[in-house]
């Protein structure tokens, strides 16, 4: 029930910020298994595909929870269910620490992963508790929990090496439990939010709305490419420029902090410049990024008049990162922009139309770096990875361009925000007969 000696405006903020906490719990436990499977692959002698699978099997089930989570939440509330999702990860989390084979750990990693489903409740709770003008920026808010991607890369490598492994997820259960206990205590639920009538039959019938599948492409970059990059740039570091596991973990949050800070930041321009501009920016920046990041270290001779002259193109360590960094830059503002595509077009059907959106974002996760390895393992070349992601965002303008820009018409656009206002000509009395 809503305690009636608060103030509405203090709920909403007060359930804001606890889920926020609750989502960056949520977000490095999903993310745990990109830091501890580097030891992992190791000791069990993984080949980089068998690494991108082991790495993928938490997001699988965060994927695959978050359209029924979508919808449990429009019918029974983001709280409980929110609730009731972090409570079952505790169990699995503590068992993952007395692992020893490889099905081992694919098994508890499913489990593991019922976190990643947290967005689906978390997003479409915050965003009724708002109006409409602010939800972007209440959506970009909660957000922010994605930066759990790069806290794990802190607090990881660190237990890690004073302790092991095995520590990582016995320390993430413990936190896990005490920030369900918190959560309950400081959120609140709102009966007018639910729809306990509507059936799934009739919830899932918005996907037959083709935007739902163009936001879920634009999602499937902005969410799906940041999250298996957040998982598979840790060991890229170690590989590609000999680091060790602490420094690497470091470096690789340059990706994964501004990715998950850096939303509210996005929300916020949604708001104020619609979401469709923010996501066409988006995904021209990533484009630029993700094609430098692609070019792999390449050694060329050029025959002069003096002899052959050889040189060298390869990203250095430092403007590897500055590139992800603007990477994760922009996938923070998609984020958020996507998110406000489906609030603004799915009011009524938000929490299913989230869950269906996110859900496509993180299958693409879980398949990613699975591929990542697997074009490793075939080609011998790292940045593959880039070069399919630079592959993914084209088809995406591609499509934004064909179903959004190219039906602009700044006339229209300009008569819809009040700039012609002067009445017709042909509106004019005719002048009397005589």
């Amino acid at each position: 029930m809503v305690a009636p000696t608060l103030s509405r405006r203090r709920q909403s903020w007060t359930l804001l910020i606890a889920s926020t906490f609750a989502f960056t719990v949520c977000f490095m436990v999903w993310t745990m298994y990109g830091v501890i499977g580097v030891p992992i692959k190791q000791e069990l002698g993984l080949s980089a595909t068998e690494f991108g699978v082991l790495v993928s099997m938490p997001v699988l089930t965060g994927a695959l929870l978050r359209l029924p989570i979508g919808m449990w939440t429009d019918q029974y509330g983001g709280r409980i269910v929110f609730f009731v999702l972090m409570l079952a990860t505790v169990v699995p989390l503590w068992l993952v620490s007395h692992a020893s084979e490889f099905w081992h750990f694919l098994v508890l990693g499913l489990f593991v992963g019922a976190a990643g489903g947290s967005v689906a409740v978390g997003a479409p709770y915050v965003a009724r508790w708002f109006e409409k003008n602010q939800q972007g920026f209440a959506m970009g808010l909660f957000g922010v929990g994605n930066v759990g991607a790069a806290v794990t890369k802190f607090v990881a490598p660190a237990l890690l090496v004073a302790y092991g492994w095995a520590i990582v997820p016995q320390v993430y259960a413990v936190s896990m439990l005490l920030m369900a206990l918190l959560f309950w205590f400081f959120t609140y639920d709102d009966p007018s939010h639910l729809d306990t009538k509507v059936t799934w039959r009739e919830q899932l019938a918005v996907m037959r709305d083709p935007k739902v599948w163009r936001y879920c492409q634009y999602y499937s970059i902005v969410f799906g490419a940041y999250v298996a990059l957040a998982l598979w740039m840790t060991q890229y570091y170690i590989g590609e420029f000999g680091l060790n596991i602490q420094t690497a973990a470091l470096l690789a949050a340059a990706y994964s902090l501004p990715g998950g800070i850096l939303r509210a930041v996005g929300g916020w321009l949604s708001d104020r410049y619609s979401a469709h501009k923010v996501t066409w920016w988006v995904l021209w920046v990533s484009w630029v990024c993700l094609f430098l990041l692609s070019y792999p270290a390449t050694t060329y001779t050029v025959q002069t008049t003096e002899g052959p002259w050889t040189f060298t193109l390869a990203h250095n360590v430092w403007s590897f990162t500055i590139l992800l960094f603007v990477l994760g830059t922009a996938s923070a503002f998609g984020k958020a922009s996507v998110f406000k595509y489906c609030s603004d077009d799915y009011p009524q059907n938000m929490g299913v139309v989230l869950g269906m959106v996110a859900m496509v974002g993180a299958l693409a996760a879980f398949l990613l770096p699975i591929m990542f390895g697997a074009l490793m393992d075939l080609t011998g070349i790292r940045s593959t990875a880039f070069m399919l992601l630079y592959g993914v965002v084209c088809v995406s303008l591609i499509w934004m361009y064909r179903t959004e820009v190219r039906r602009y018409d700044p006339l229209r656009d300009r008569m819809a925000n009040g700039a012609a206002t002067a009445p017709p000509a042909a509106t004019a009395a005719p002048p009397a007969a005589r």
